[in-house]
C-alpha cells in the first residue's frame, strides 16, 4: 500500500518537507506566485491531506472538489481561511499552528510601536532621498515610549507577552478582553483590567491582539477612534478586518489620533489608498511572525498536524477534533 497523497500550496522549509516527504506522496506548488484557485481545486481533487497558507480558502467548494481529503493544515495561527464547520461536515480535520509565533509577533508589534513613535520610516526615507541637511534640534521629534500607558486589546498569549516587554519601558499597562486574567498574571505583569472605552481614553499606545470574530470585526471604527487621545497611536498585528481602514484614514486626516502602524489589512493585500501616502503611518507586509526560526516552527507544526492523523493519532492542534471524534 502506497503513501497517502498530500498537496502543499507552496514549498516549505526543509525541516517541514522532511516530515511531509516521509509521510506522504507529496505534490508541492513550486511557482513563485501563489497557486491559482483553479489549479488548487484541480490538484487537491485526489489528495488526502492539504498543507495550505492563510491565503488559501478551504471552503465548501474546495471540500466538495476533494472527496478524499481528511486533513487541512494551515501554516498560520489564524484560521479564518478555513471554514471549520464545513470541514466538520465533510469529516476533514482542520488544524492551525498556535503558540510558536507568540514571542516573535510581540517583538514585531514593539518594532512597529517604536518605529511610528520615533518616526523611523520618515527618517529612513529622508536619508535615502539624499536631501537630509544634517542634524537640527526639532528635526523629526517623535514621542517617548517609556513611562507611557500601553493599552492592550486582547490579553491572550501575545497580549501578555506585550505586557511583559512593557515592564522594561516602565509603562503603565491596561488591558481589555472577553475575560479577566488570573490575579497572579495581573500582578506579575503589573497589568490592570479595564473596559474597552477606558482603554481607548487612557492609552498612549493601543495595540490589538484579538482574534477575528464577528464581535471583533471593525472593533476599531469611527466611534472607537473618536475615543482615543489625539496624541495616541494605534498598532495592529492581529487581523486586518479588526480595523475599519476607511475610518482610520479619516481619523488620521482629521488628526484625531497621532499615527498608526499596521502589519495586517482589511482587504489584504490591498491597503486603503489614503493610508499609503501618510507619513505618520507605518505599513508592514504581514511579517509579524516572519523570523526564520518561527516560520520554520510553524511549517513543521503544520506538517506534524497532517502526518499525525495518518499515524492513527489525534492532530495536536485540531480545531474540530471533538466534532470528528478524534
Amino acid at each position: 500500500m502506497g503513501k497517502p497523497k498530500a498537496l502543499a500550496t507552496r514549498p516549505l522549509f526543509p525541516a517541514a518537507q522532511l516530515i511531509l516527504d516521509a509521510s506522504f506522496d507529496m505534490d508541492y506548488w513550486m511557482q513563485p506566485e501563489r497557486m491559482p484557485r483553479e489549479e488548487l481545486l484541480k490538484r487537491v481533487a485526489d489528495r488526502e491531506a492539504l498543507v495550505c497558507m492563510l491565503t488559501d480558502k478551504v471552503d465548501e467548494e474546495l471540500l466538495t472538489a476533494a472527496p478524499k481529503l481528511r486533513v487541512a493544515a494551515t501554516v498560520s495561527v489564524g484560521y479564518d481561511n478555513i471554514d471549520v464547520a464545513a470541514c466538520t461536515r465533510h469529516k476533514v480535520a482542520a488544524t492551525n499552528t498556535p503558540g510558536v509565533l507568540d514571542d516573535t509577533t510581540a517583538d514585531f508589534a514593539w518594532t512597529l510601536l517604536m518605529a511610528v513613535a520615533r518616526r523611523l520610516v520618515e527618517g529612513d526615507t529622508w536619508i535615502r532621498s539624499g536631501s537630509w541637511p544634517g542634524w537640527e534640534l526639532d528635526q523629526l521629534a517623535g514621542t517617548d515610549v517609556y513611562g507611557k500607558t500601553l493599552g492592550i486589546a486582547g490579553f491572550g498569549r501575545i497580549g501578555r507577552r506585550m505586557a511583559r516587554r512593557a515592564l522594561g519601558f516602565q509603562m503603565r499597562v491596561i488591558y481589555s478582553g472577553r475575560t479577566r486574567a488570573p490575579i497572579e498574571v495581573e500582578q506579575e505583569l503589573r497589568a490592570e483590567f479595564v473596559e474597552m472605552d477606558r482603554l481607548l481614553r487612557d492609552a498612549d499606545f493601543v495595540t490589538l491582539h484579538v482574534p477575528l470574530l464577528p464581535e471583533t470585526r471593525h472593533l476599531i471604527c469611527k466611534d472607537t477612534l473618536g475615543k482615543m487621545k489625539r496624541s495616541a497611536f494605534l498598532i495592529n498585528t492581529s487581523r486586518g478586518p479588526v480595523v475599519d481602514e476607511a475610518a482610520l484614514a479619516e481619523a488620521l486626516e482629521n488628526k484625531q489620533i497621532a499615527g498608526a502602524a499596521l502589519d495586517v489589512y482589511e482587504f489584504e493585500p490591498k491597503v486603503h489608498p489614503a493610508l499609503l501616502g501618510r507619513k505618520n503611518v507605518v505599513l508592514a507586509p504581514h511579517i509579524g511572525s516572519a523570523s526564520l526560526e518561527t516560520r520554520t516552527k510553524m511549517a513543521v507544526m503544520a506538517a506534524e498536524n497532517a502526518a499525525t492523523l495518518f499515524q492513527g493519532r489525534r492532530p495536536p492542534n485540531a480545531l474540530n477534533a471533538g466534532a470528528l471524534g478524534l
